[in-house]
């Protein structure tokens, strides 16, 4: 419970009608969760807007409304905030409830279009290894050291996030890593938030169903970095063809990090092979278990950033040889004859060509890759032709199927898929809505020794249509259908 004077602070107010001196038991933005002595903040959201709900939340309890619109009709027991954008001083708000916690931990924010995962997760696998008691914040889950809080979006929501970092400080974490989404930045969840650091890892086509053209998507990437603070360090991959472009800005540290020119933190490949990678870093030698270059890239932003949070270089480097990969992301399996299943959240063209041209570049040449993919409904519709070629031109086979079709027909989607798929690759595509029985499919093609790809869903546990999500396991059918037609 606070005075709501107290959580107004650092606030941008137009105008306040009615006491600030009055006790708020809880922040929402949600009309349908006010509780006794509640303040609203009324949210122009995409699908509604808070402002209708003002007079069903005062009957709920709310004591404060914070708005963009005074409501014409006013109840003088309540106090009205006018600001000029909910969203924004939502952030600065929970910040203040919670005591803002950002400012009492050691938060990196990581973001892109991929890696971010892996690097979030890797870097709180590696900071509890040293010894410290970590926050994870992921699309996988969050994590407040060894307690585990299932995750609904890539970055909770302003009061969410700061309520988790408040347990965080809580109980005795240090440090904390997040993944810091495009649409996270462009509705200010983390407003407020202060970051000791930044990690840019590349930035490919994706969210254009979103931010409608990839400059905006860049633009959105970017803002996060815009708004870091000058005691904080900005490092970006400068193989990345904007890389350069987020730290135009920045009042941050800038640092960068590169396999294939000058950079302040330099890797270099010597083995990639599906036991792991061989890698010099810094001219250090370091094995780890992880599979093909974009995981040397990860690991080299994982190592980085310790290094800029002032651990130890060979401490650094002896505790990621014994990080193990990420849930879903390039897991693999191997059976008795020799053949390997792959399961990977690739579901962007750039990580699809990234997953391909690993298991290209590690292969003998004799196998076959036999890649099964979909692509997401409701999303980024420009990216489902792009999907069906990239995995036709770098597989022997390729099945398509469903991925999460949510509100859409599967067959639908599949046919914009097949869109890609030229008369040259026609021979060897086949259509299969089931994603079970796609999987089923490709085990049954499967010789000694090929190779099976199951992309899309990664670490997903379930498949979501007609808003409905059922379970289903990549990696568990993936299994299955391997002992089942183990030759």
């Amino acid at each position: 419970m606070k005075l709501l004077k107290d959580i107004l602070y650092k606030v941008s107010l137009i105008e306040v009608g009615g006491s600030t001196n009055v006790a708020i038991t809880s922040i929402s933005f949600d009309s349908r969760k006010i509780e006794k002595d509640s303040l609203f903040v009324a949210v122009k959201g995409t699908n509604s807007d808070g402002h209708k709900y003002i007079a069903d939340t005062i009957v709920s309890g709310a004591i404060a409304i914070l708005c963009e619109e005074i409501p014409k009709e006013i109840n003088e027991k309540i106090t009205y905030i006018k600001v000029k954008d909910t969203t924004l001083a939502l952030g600065i708000i929970a910040g203040n409830f919670y005591d803002n916690p950002s400012e009492r931990i050691k938060l990196v924010g990581v973001t892109g279009t991929n890696g971010k995962t892996t690097t979030v997760t890797l870097l709180f696998n590696l900071f509890k290894k040293l010894g410290y008691k970590v926050g994870l914040l992921s699309t996988v889950k969050n994590q407040i050291n060894n307690d585990i809080i299932p995750a609904i979006h890539t970055t909770p929501d302003a009061i969410q996030l700061n309520s988790l970092l408040h347990q965080m400080v809580e109980k005795g974490c240090t440090h904390c890593f997040m993944e810091v989404s495009s649409h996270a930045v462009v509705q200010n969840r983390i407003a407020g938030i202060h970051f000791v650091g930044g990690v840019f890892t590349n930035i490919t086509l994706d969210h254009l169903d979103y931010h409608k053209t990839f400059d905006e998507y860049i633009k959105a990437k970017k803002r996060f970095f815009d708004n870091l603070g000058s005691d904080a360090f900005a490092i970006t991959n400068k193989d990345d063809a904007n890389g350069q472009v987020m730290l135009q800005n920045t009042k941050a540290i800038k640092k960068t990090y590169s396999l294939l020119s000058m950079a302040d933190f330099k890797c270099k490949i010597v083995e990639n092979q599906f036991s792991g990678l061989l890698l010099n870093i810094d001219n250090q030698e370091v094995w780890s278990r992880l599979i093909g270059k974009f995981n040397a890239y990860n690991l080299l932003a994982v190592y980085a950033t310790a290094i800029l949070l002032k651990e130890d270089k060979i401490n650094v480097l002896t505790t990621l040889s014994s990080l193990s990969s990420v849930d879903g992301r390039f897991q693999y399996i191997r059976t008795d004859n020799g053949i390997i299943g792959i399961v990977d959240y690739a579901h962007t063209p750039d990580a699809l060509v990234n997953v391909l041209k690993t298991i290209m570049n590690i292969r003998t040449g004799n196998e076959k890759v036999i890649t099964v993919v979909g692509c997401g409904g409701d999303r980024d519709v420009s990216k489902r032709p792009l999907m069906a070629k990239i995995a036709c031109d770098l597989s022997n086979k390729v099945i398509l199927t469903s991925d999460n079709p949510r509100s859409e027909e599967p067959e639908a989607i599949i046919k914009e898929m097949n869109k890609g798929v030229d008369a040259v690759n026609n021979k060897k595509t086949i259509s299969i809505t089931d994603r079970s029985e796609a999987i089923k499919t490709a085990c049954s093609y499967a010789n000694q020794g090929d190779i099976i790809l199951i992309a899309g869903k990664g670490h997903e546990k379930y498949q979501e249509i007609k808003g409905i999500k059922y379970p289903f396991d990549d990696m568990k059918v993936l299994q299955e259908n391997l002992k089942l037609f183990e030759k």
